[in-house]
């Protein structure tokens, strides 16, 4: 009797795994979801953010341009930067340049955006730190503390995002 209700048990625990594989296989092997994995996503987000949000800035200075102008060059530059890194390596694992934006665009909308708001709102909100120049430190170290914000409440959207085999998870199926 402890035999059969053993084998039973050994079936039941055989019959869960063997769903968790299907399951496993419909979310495409993506990474797991551990803090390490949305850590390192995020930072990935972070540097194409990181890169627009300077380059639409100084330029936006540069030419010359009032705030809303100067933000909007800087988001789109975010969204751009960060679509074009994860885009580049995409590409170098062989995909066509159609699927391999499909895979951008998937793998970081979500998450640029939550950096962007977030970025943004901190700058919009810190006192004077919308009319600080180039030349001001009340300009850098605004922008950096709302980039490291931005980081801090990216981080586990990106997480949960991967775990659901969205976001980040969608660009692991093409790394080697």
């Amino acid at each position: 009797m402890d035999h059969t209700a053993h084998t039973g048990q050994e079936q039941h625990e055989h019959a869960h795994g063997q769903h968790e594989q299907a399951h496993g296989q419909h979310q495409g092997h993506g990474p797991a979801a551990t803090w390490s994995t949305a850590v390192q996503a995020t930072l990935h987000c972070l540097t194409g953010c990181a890169v627009g949000e300077v380059l639409g800035m100084v330029l936006g200075t540069a030419f010359g341009w009032g705030n809303l102008p100067t933000t909007l060059l800087a988001v789109v530059l975010a969204f751009f930067f960060g679509y074009s890194f994860t885009l580049r390596g995409v590409l170098r694992a062989g995909v066509d340049f159609r699927t391999a934006f499909r895979v951008a665009l998937a793998a970081d909308t979500l998450s640029i955006a939550v950096m962007e708001l977030i970025d943004n709102g901190v700058i919009l909100v810190w006192p004077s730190a919308m009319d600080a120049t180039l030349a001001e430190p009340l300009f850098w170290i605004s922008l950096a503390a709302s980039l490291v914000l931005a980081f801090v409440v990216t981080t586990p959207v990106n997480k949960w995002t991967i775990g659901r085999g969205k976001g980040h998870a969608v660009v692991h199926r093409y790394h080697a």
